[in-house]
């Protein structure tokens, strides 16, 4: 026992990095947890997290270095090894061949990717990957021809680790972007994702321990020194009765606490603030993407890379209590049971694992229950990842919205008609399922007459999940009529800070006496998403009949906005819209500055629709896609982006917004 709590006393006294300013409690690394936590850290050992990002060398790197060339688009790169080191000779920003060193490893299957060390601090991902599986050499684009001036070449900022990929594969990261010095330097507490990038810095809770077996006494909470008791399931039972074919959580879940863990890094947000660790609200930290598209279809299927948050939280299992750790075991990541197993722990397997509720061969493709309920979209070329919505598969809205459904995934023989044909014979009807927002979504996207009445009815549904019913307000301009701005009034209210975004935004189209009527009270919001998309939206309202306590406020949120405009100031779009938002406040020369620091950044390449693949320029924050930015995803987003700025300014004069979202019968028209 004395050598493990010298483990522990040399962790705690070893140099920290990422330490949490003004906190009691420091980062100490998973060795100080594996004493007295040996069967959690053997899991972890197994699991993804551990090898998130590695240092390259000979037990780290999967791929062959043994002078193996790839030729893509007129380049043929070649992969040696020399003293131990790997390199890689490939094209660079000038469009010349070079010697680069690899430096890390990324990820570990189904592919590895290689981080490569280029000037001011910046690991840039390669765009050629090493599939695992089939020990071959691939490119992440092979049907385009990505040359050096090409915005999605390995070198330029869509495939920045910094910015993109870091937070999500280190743990305690601080980005630490000089903008004045246009470098990085990048600091990680633990390189790869160790047991504080889900509990938290560590310190306080190895002192508690201690404390503990030397009989001191410890100032305690209940929290054992852990900066969040991630125990939503401690005492908590599922259970069936003799007439339920599905159990039913033994007390309803309260909290977000796991949840918003897991959706630090499994949701597809943009990050307008550093030092998020365990247990700190997620909002606060992070700005997450609505189901729009381009990301989603219009049924909230995944239609883009969006790491499951936004489609569980569409889903019935959420709606349920269920959490993350009640399907996969959250040391290992692995889970909780194999193949329909990990189903039938709540659904009963007399109705569900059977021929009569799947209607395929017992043991098949078709009789596996995440097959249908979670098909799966491939990604970065090689790799599968499951939807998260749990759905009942829908061939009919394939027939009428042109959506993807599970059974034409294996049956790509037949179409949709002949699938949502034979789903009708085994029910006698249309399937229904969870997911009711389809053709409102479907009709939000288009444009198309009606869609208002649609978009309200889905908004101002108590049974909608939260997500969904902030979408559907997103999407709404509250100008148009007196419905749409009651619905957007309500939303502002709402318990779900989700719901409260969606509402500002459908405020964004408003008159600056609206905006600044039903913006003002967010601005001291909880959250700071929240707080600074109110101080968006009330950038160019005059103030001058708000009291002084209001402008305070507003003078706080715009800080908090222009910190988180800092914070990405790498990005042009971001240095931008800090001008933009100090323009109102008179700061007219500090705007010049920073609109010039924009300009030189769009010369470098980084342009405001970089791996900003939710629509247009988020206000606050990059949505992330590490590791792969698609074309049609950056075209999507110029598309968008420039429609955003004309409907904003049609919103804004009152012209044209009643025919995206038109009023109801008999309602006033803007």
């Amino acid at each position: 026992m004395n050598a493990i709590w010298l483990t522990i006393a040399a962790a705690l006294l070893a140099p920290v990095h990422g330490a949490e300013p003004g906190s009691d409690s420091r980062f100490v690394g998973s060795l100080a947890c594996a004493a007295c936590h040996a069967k959690e850290t053997s899991a972890w050992q197994g699991s993804q997290h551990r090898v998130a990002m590695q240092v390259a060398d000979e037990k780290t790197v999967r791929g062959n270095f043994n002078a193996a060339r790839l030729s893509y688009a007129g380049v043929t790169s070649t992969f040696t090894k020399r003293d131990g080191k790997f390199f890689v000779r490939t094209d660079g920003p000038d469009g010349k061949l070079h010697d680069y060193e690899v430096r890390y490893t990324f990820g570990v299957e189904p592919l590895q990717q290689y981080l490569i060390e280029l000037r001011g601090g910046r690991l840039q991902a390669l765009s050629i990957a090493w599939d695992v599986d089939k020990k071959r050499w691939f490119h992440l684009y092979p049907k385009e021809r990505i040359g050096s001036a090409d915005e999605l070449h390995w070198t330029r900022p869509s495939q920045n680790w910094n910015t993109m990929c870091a937070d999500c594969h280190s743990t305690g990261l601080r980005k630490n972007y000089d903008a004045a010095a246009d470098r990085f330097q990048t600091r990680w507490s633990e390189i790869n994702l160790g047991c504080e990038a889900c509990h938290g810095p560590g310190s306080a809770h190895v002192t508690w321990a201690q404390a503990r077996r030397d009989g001191k006494p410890y100032a305690d909470d209940g929290a054992k020194g852990l900066a969040a008791r991630l125990d939503e399931r401690r005492g908590v039972t599922w259970t069936r009765d003799n007439t339920a074919a599905t159990a039913t959580r033994s007390k309803s879940r309260s909290t977000e606490r796991e949840i918003d863990v897991c959706a630090q890094c499994h949701a597809r947000r943009g990050q307008i603030a550093d030092g998020y660790t365990a247990g700190k609200p997620f909002l606060d930290y992070y700005r997450p993407a609505l189901l729009s598209a381009p990301l989603y279809h219009p049924d909230g299927q995944q239609r883009d890379e969006v790491y499951d948050w936004g489609s569980f939280l569409q889903s019935k299992m959420y709606t349920a209590g269920v959490t993350c750790s009640d399907c996969h075991e959250p040391h290992g990541g692995k889970l909780r049971a194999e193949g329909n197993a990990v189903c039938t722990q709540c659904h009963a397997p007399a109705k569900f694992d059977s021929a009569t509720h799947h209607h395929h061969v017992a043991g098949g493709k078709g009789a596996q229950c995440a097959n249908c309920h979670m098909p799966t979209a491939t990604y970065m070329q090689i790799d599968p990842r499951h939807d998260h919505s749990l759905r009942v598969p829908r061939p009919d809205l394939s027939v009428q919205l042109g959506t993807p459904n599970a059974c034409n995934a294996c049956h790509s023989n037949h179409d949709a008609r002949w699938a949502a044909a034979q789903v009708k014979s085994w029910i006698g009807h249309d399937a229904t399922g969870y997911q009711r927002f389809a053709a409102a979504f479907a009709a939000g996207n288009a444009g198309a007459v009606g869609a208002g009445a649609k978009l309200r009815a889905i908004a101002g549904d108590a049974t909608q999940p939260a997500i969904v019913r902030a979408t559907a307000l997103s999407w709404l301009n509250a100008n148009a009529n007196t419905a749409t701005l009651d619905l957007a009034m309500a939303g502002l209210r709402d318990a779900s800070p989700l719901v409260r975004l969606g509402a500002l935004e459908a405020l964004s189209g408003a008159p600056a006496e609206l905006r600044l009527r039903y913006a003002l009270p967010l601005l001291s919001d909880p959250l700071r998403t929240i707080r600074i998309e109110a101080a968006s939206l009330l950038a160019d309202v005059p103030l001058s009949a708000a009291s002084a306590e209001q402008r305070a406020a507003f003078d706080r949120a715009t800080a908090e906005y222009v910190e988180a405009q800092r914070y990405n100031a790498d990005r042009a779009d971001a240095r931008g819209s800090a001008a933009l938002q100090r323009r109102p406040r008179r700061r007219a020369r500090q705007s010049r500055r920073l609109r010039g620091a924009a300009r030189r950044c769009r010369a470098r390449g980084a342009g405001p629709e970089r791996c900003n693949r939710t629509g247009p320029a988020v206000r606050t924050g990059v949505h992330q896609s590490c590791g792969y930015v698609s074309r049609a995803g950056t075209r999507s987003r110029r598309r968008a982006r420039v429609a955003r700025r004309r409907q904003d300014v049609a919103k804004r004069h009152a012209v044209a917004s009643c025919a995206r979202v038109d009023p109801g019968p008999g309602e006033a028209q803007c």
